[in-house]
């Protein structure tokens, strides 16, 4: 699953050109994924952040762990308990290899946390989800999942949410 774009960016997908014909029992065959990011946009590649001084179309022709733009959650932002899961989530997501492994075992911990206190079966269920997802090495996933935590917990704080 490829990530969402936020407002007035461009996504295209490329299809592989020199990808051999499909053989019995082969894989889904690769696409190449093009983003168009402005000036100043940052984006996290397999762990290294990247600053972009112009405007840039970037093209991704392997697999590749990345966040960019608002999906990239500072230290700092993680100051709510969704916002913690969510931080620890994109650690392991994003993390250096060194950070993943903690990531995901913060991401545990707080879920547990989470589903302890809150009264909203839904909130579990989906947090349920994110875990499920996080564990099964699709943690985009499950950062997508943590985001509709953020939001509900937003509202219930009355408090701006995330994109």
């Amino acid at each position: 699953m490829q990530p969402a774009l936020a407002k007035g960016r461009r996504l295209a997908l490329v299809p592989w050109a020199a990808r051999p014909p499909a053989t019995k029992g082969a894989s889904k065959p690769v696409s190449t994924l093009v983003l168009e990011l402005r000036q100043g946009d940052t984006m996290i590649v397999n762990g290294a952040p990247i600053r972009f001084r112009t405007k840039s179309r970037i093209e991704l022709t392997a697999h590749a762990r990345f966040l960019f733009g608002k999906q990239i959650m500072a230290p700092n932002e993680a100051d709510t308990p969704a916002r913690r899961i969510y931080f620890a989530l994109q650690s392991a997501y994003i993390g250096a290899d060194g950070e993943r492994a903690g990531g995901l075992e913060s991401a545990r911990q707080l879920i547990a946390d989470f589903k302890e206190a809150t009264t909203s079966p839904l909130a579990r269920e989906i947090l349920d989800r994110a875990l499920q997802a996080a564990e099964a090495d699709d943690c985009y996933q499950a950062l997508k999942l943590t985001r509709r935590i953020i939001r509900h917990e937003d509202s219930v704080l009355q408090r701006g949410s995330i994109a």
